[in-house]
């Protein structure tokens, strides 16, 4: 599946937070429903993946839209763009260089639900509390929260993933460690929740594309 699907994970942030402060649980669930309340749709983002076998990492930037519960679009610019959206039935990855394009099916046990639950957690954190340790604290810059998975399937999408979340309660930074030791770190910029249309969340392949299904139909 390349590398779009790790990286869209990251598609939701982190640093250490000097003189941070341990969050109680009540205080943990506060947070939570405030970050839910004030989520963004849309935002600008800039990524750097830290493969271990390569001296420098990949940067790439780009724009993400999201519409609760299972909707979004990462759009990734520059000279190895892609296009990927989920319409919470089925996902596309889009790649315009080689005019190519993967579809895979979403629900009925396939094997990238956890995926994309995992994605969805990052994107609007609504019911990590179920499948997720979390720990969170208060500092200068804002809110740290560490995201530990719980289950398997969510164990082979990624080690963990830490976010750091300002006093407005977005998102503002995404550390993502993956289970290989890549590390993907995504920063968040511009972010508003001007109303998304619908069809942001549609892919039609252009023609002349190459389509193909790695999981079958």
């Amino acid at each position: 599946m390349r590398a779009c699907v790790p990286a869209v994970l990251a598609s939701l942030a982190l640093i250490s937070i000097a003189k941070a402060a341990p969050l109680s649980e009540a205080d943990l669930r506060n947070l939570l429903a405030g970050i839910r309340q004030n989520r963004s749709t849309q935002a600008d983002f800039q990524e750097q993946r830290a493969i271990r076998l390569m001296k420098k990492p990949i940067v790439s930037s780009g724009r993400i839209w999201f519409q609760p519960p299972n909707k979004f679009r990462r759009e990734v610019k520059g000279s190895s763009p892609s296009i990927t959206v989920s319409d919470g039935r089925q996902l596309w990855i889009y790649y315009p260089n080689f005019k190519s394009a993967e579809r895979y099916p979403l629900g009925k046990g396939s094997p990238l639900d956890s995926t994309v639950a995992a994605i969805n957690s990052a994107l609007n954190l609504e019911k990590v509390e179920n499948t997720f340790n979390i720990t969170a604290s208060k500092g200068d810059r804002g809110y740290k929260l560490s995201l530990l998975p719980r289950t398997a399937a969510m164990k082979r999408v990624f080690q963990k993933l830490d976010l750091l979340v300002n006093d407005n309660l977005r998102v503002e930074r995404t550390d993502m460690l993956l289970p290989n030791g890549d590390r993907i770190i995504t920063s968040y910029s511009n972010q508003t929740r001007a109303l998304v249309p619908p069809s942001t969340f549609e892919f039609k392949p252009p023609p002349g594309t190459e389509v193909t299904t790695p999981l079958g139909e």
